[in-house]
Parts: C-alpha cells; structure tokens; sequence
C-alpha cells in the first residue's frame, strides 16, 4: 500500500488581508475528509492512503476515529485547537518476506533500544503504516568491488571501512571515471557519490604513480576538488584521509577560509595528490601565484548544481579550463540536476557523460514524510508572525511528547533559526535532556565546524540533540544516524526539499522521517512535490516557494 495525495487544492480568491501562502480553497474544492483520529484533544491526525483496489489518480485523505470502527464522510474542513497532520505515507508498504524466502511477519514488533518517536504508535502523530522497514536492497549493485576493477589494495581498504559492496551509482560510474571520461554523477542523497569518485580517482593515481607517469609536487596538485561550503569540503577531506589511514596511501588537504592561511600554504607547498576547496578561496590561490594546474589529472566539482549559485564559481571553473592541461578529466557530482545546470555543462563539456544513479529525483524508500498543516483556525488572523507561532507550538509538542537522539530543523532565515533556538533552548533550560546546536552563516566557520563534530558524536540515552540550520546543512553534508528532519519553514526552491529531507533515511539501512510545516498554498506544493518524488519526476516545472 502506497500513500499518496493527488488532489490538488485551489486557492481562494480572497486574499486582501492575509497573505497568499494563506488561501484555502472554498467548500467544493477541498478533497473529501474523514472523521479525524484524536490521539490528543489538540492535535488532529490524519493519514492519506491508497487501497489496492483505488485507482492511482484518485487522491483520498483519510482517517480512523479511535473511539469507533466505522468509517464516514465528512465535506467540513477539520477542526483543532492547535495543528492537524496529515500523515503522508510515501515508503512503499509491501509484503516483505526474509532472506529465506518465508512471508516477514507484518505486526509491528517494538524495538527494545527504539526511544518512540514522533509518528510512532502511542504518540500524538501516528502512522497508519508503522512496521519496520527492511533494509533497501535495491541500493547495492549485483557486481563486487572486485569486478569493477578494483585493484586489490582498495578492495582490503573498503573493506575496513565497512564497505562491503557497492552502491548502484559507485558500480556504475567506476569504470568511466578510472578511464578518465568527463561524466556527471547524479544520484539522490545518500547514495554513496563521494565514494562513486573518490575510488576510481584514487586508484588511477596510485597506478600513475606505480608507473611513474606522474606524483605529487610542490604547489601543483593531482586533483583539485570544488565544494559550496567549508563544511562540505572538510567532510571530503575526512573521506580521503579514511581511505589513506585504511591503506591507500595519497596526501589530501584542504583549504578554506577561517583557517590560517600560512598553515595551508606551507602544507600546499609540501606537495599535495588531492586539494579541497571552497571557489573563494581557490580563486585566491591561483590570482596570487600560490597554485599550478600543470600536473592537474582531474577535477571535481561537488554539488555542481548549489556552485553554480556561488558568485565565484563560474570565475573559478574558467581559471580551471584556462590553466590546466587540454587532457585533464572533469566531474560534476549532484543530488539535483535543474535544466539551466544541465544546459550549461553539455554546453561548456558537449563529450561529457552522463551516469544517473537508478534513484534519481527520488528520496529514499525508507523515508515517511509527515505534512504538518500550521494554517490555524478559520478564525484566526492569518499573518507571518501568527504562523510562526503555530509552527512553533507544534515544533515543541512534537518535541516534547516523542524525543528521539537526533533531529534536523530547517529554517530560511538566520533570524528564524535563533527564534527556534531560543524555543527550543526554553524547554531544558540547564540542557539536561535537550541539545540545541546553531548551524548558520552568522556562525565562524571554527563554531560551526564544532557544531557539525558535536552532532556527529554519540550522544547520551537522555539528551535529544537538534541541529537548528539554514541550507548550508542540507548541501552535501551526511550526518549519520538523523532520525528526524523538520522543515519549519517551507523551502523557497523545490529542489533545496529533496536536500533537506535527504538529510534522514540514508544509505542501504537508514530510516527516518521528515515533519513538513506547511501553511496555506503550501500544503498543495507540498504534495505535488511529494507525487513527483514518488514517481522520480524532476522538480523543474514545480513553482518556486515565495519568501515570507
């Protein structure tokens, strides 16, 4: 059984003294509602289902009343004190059966180091689907490391790094990138991209060098590696060091700002195979004589789609191009892959490859999203700061009735991240159960990088760590183990929805769930953007959010 939501809702025509994102449809446009499932007299649940017998088109919400079996048709918009949530199911609920072929029983079973959870059974958000899920099998390849290619050495270093197989995109792109091809590697979050280049490129240099055809020197490194954010690049940097400790041996490095530009250029000048860095900084380096290209074999351009949004990149991609040999190889890695992006990398690189992962434009099977609707009472006045404080209200119930160890918010704006910080921080003020860490623009770079070593540590049975970010965190970044993603504020682009959400549920075993808050029009974009995710259609023709 697959939930999904079709119905499209039509914004009123009266809209002078609220704000557009706030219109509701009138009476005949709205999609039938059935009696609401309370679970607390001040939040109302619905779940938005198919049955196998409904047509795919046909988009139904629907719900269980508690205190009775039968179900009926209600045509009155749904009435609550606080927020009402409607549970979109969007995992694929299917009969699993075990590894030895027998049916998996379909009772939920409790997990015994499960701390609940928000959408749990027992919690004021509940799933009408709520069995665990499998681990995704569609995520590995059939092939082995071994039959790409990969050299024996590697095979040993994935190996102690847990990597026992690899993924579809890592098995697809591993033999054009080690055969040097200009490709663009797009896959949905969390399905192993980083890796998908980094072995291939690391084992051409290892053999390069075996043959002695070329090595690290001073100033000039082997491959240079573009990211959007200090915080991404160092997340690659700890990638390749992994590799390097596991038994590859190859020097990386990185350079960003906020760090002490002498302590990178002495260990630049030492003689680098793999140099990480943001476009500002690298634009620094080569206008000021502190970098060659003429050893350069590759270059990657991480989350090519968000550089494109950073005033210095295309600047630095033509430096690249103008001072590295005809020869050198160029990947463009993204999770999203807008028309306009796509436009000018065939333009610019018209030989280069594409390599979609089978994922793409999806989001993981293994995610739940939950759409959480803040519009508020009809009778209420519609306005920024009073939709605000219904999303606040519901962030905190949230919080408070089913902690879970980790949990991303998202927000738009700076100023909003602080209102959500101090909300949060007001619940455990001495911080005994509640972590609350910034992670922002406003921030050094040295707070944020702490903010980012924080969350990745394990944390304690009783404290409940929360991640308060604009989109820096969403771009690239893989925190391990995030349970939860809330979208506090409503993306303004379609696509930054596939990052933010792709933060939860990753790699072959992750699960997870993201709370969307959505008042007014949004609650349809919302769903259309979820419909488009199920059936992996891009999210180019969907609108664009508007600020508030």
């Amino acid at each position: 059984m697959t939930g999904s939501v079709l119905a499209t809702l039509v914004p009123s025509s009266n809209c002078n003294s609220r704000p557009w994102w706030w219109d509701w449809p009138s009476l005949s446009q709205r999609p039938s509602l059935i009696s609401p499932w309370r679970t607390t007299p001040s939040i109302t649940t619905t779940a938005t289902v198919f049955s196998s017998s409904q047509q795919q088109d046909i988009g139904i919400i629907t719900s269980i009343d508690s205190s009775s079996s039968s179900i009926s048709p209600s045509f009155e918009r749904l009435k609550t004190q606080k927020v009402k949530a409607l549970v979109h199911s969007s995992k694929q609920h299917r009969n699993r059966s075990t590894d030895d072929g027998r049916p998996r029983d379909s009772s939920p079973k409790p997990n015994p180091r499960s701390r609940g959870g928000w959408g749990d059974a027992g919690g004021s958000f509940r799933s009408l689907h709520s069995q665990e899920l499998a681990p995704d099998t569609s995520f590995f390849s059939v092939k082995s490391f071994r039959e790409l290619g990969c050299a024996d050495y590697l095979i040993q270093s994935l190996q102690k790094l847990s990597f026992p197989r690899p993924s579809n995109v890592q098995a697809m792109a591993f033999a054009p990138v080690i055969a040097g091809k200009t490709c663009i590697i797009a896959d949905q979050s969390g399905s192993g991209k980083t890796l998908a280049y980094l072995a291939p490129i690391i084992q051409r240099l290892r053999q390069e060098e075996l043959e002695g055809h070329s090595k690290s020197s001073p100033q000039a490194p082997r491959v240079v590696i573009l990211a959007p954010t200090a915080e991404l690049a160092s997340q690659v940097l700890d990638n390749c060091r992994s590799l390097s400790r596991s038994g590859v041996p190859f020097k990386s490095m990185v350079v960003t700002g906020g760090f002490r530009q002498r302590t990178q250029l002495e260990t630049l000048q030492q003689g680098v195979d793999v140099l990480i860095a943001t476009p500002g900084r690298f634009l620094f380096l080569m206008k000021e004589g502190f970098l060659q290209l003429t050893n350069l074999r590759c270059v990657v351009l991480d989350e090519v789609d968000i550089l494109f949004g950073d005033e210095d990149f295309e600047v630095a991609l033509q430096s690249l191009i103008n001072s590295s040999p005809i020869t050198t190889q160029y990947l463009f890695v993204t999770a999203t892959l807008p028309r306009d992006v796509y436009s000018k990398l065939v333009e610019i690189f018209p030989d280069c490859e594409m390599i979609m992962g089978p994922s793409m434009h999806r989001i993981s099977p293994r995610l739940e999203e939950i759409i959480v609707d803040c519009s508020g009472e009809d009778g209420q006045e519609k306005t920024t700061d009073t939709a605000f404080l219904n999303k606040k209200s519901a962030l905190l119930q949230l919080a408070e009735e089913r902690p879970v160890p980790r949990t991303i918010v998202f927000c738009n704006k700076i100023e909003t991240c602080r209102k959500v910080e101090n909300a949060l921080k007001r619940i455990d003020r001495k911080g005994a159960v509640i972590q609350v860490l910034p992670f922002h623009a406003a921030m050094t770079q040295e707070s944020r990088l702490a903010s980012m070593k924080e969350f990745a540590r394990s944390p304690s049975k009783q404290v409940s760590q929360f991640m308060v970010c604009t989109d820096r965190a969403s771009r690239g970044i893989d925190f391990w183990g995030v349970e939860h993603v809330i979208l506090f504020d409503f993306p303004r682009d379609p696509s930054e929805y596939v990052r933010r959400v792709g933060r939860t549920a990753r790699g072959a075993k992750g699960v997870g769930k993201a709370f969307i808050f959505v008042v007014g029009k949004q609650v349809s974009l919302a769903r259309k953007i979820m419909e488009r995710n199920r059936k992996g259609h891009p999210l180019h023709d969907v609108p664009s959010a508007v600020t508030f």
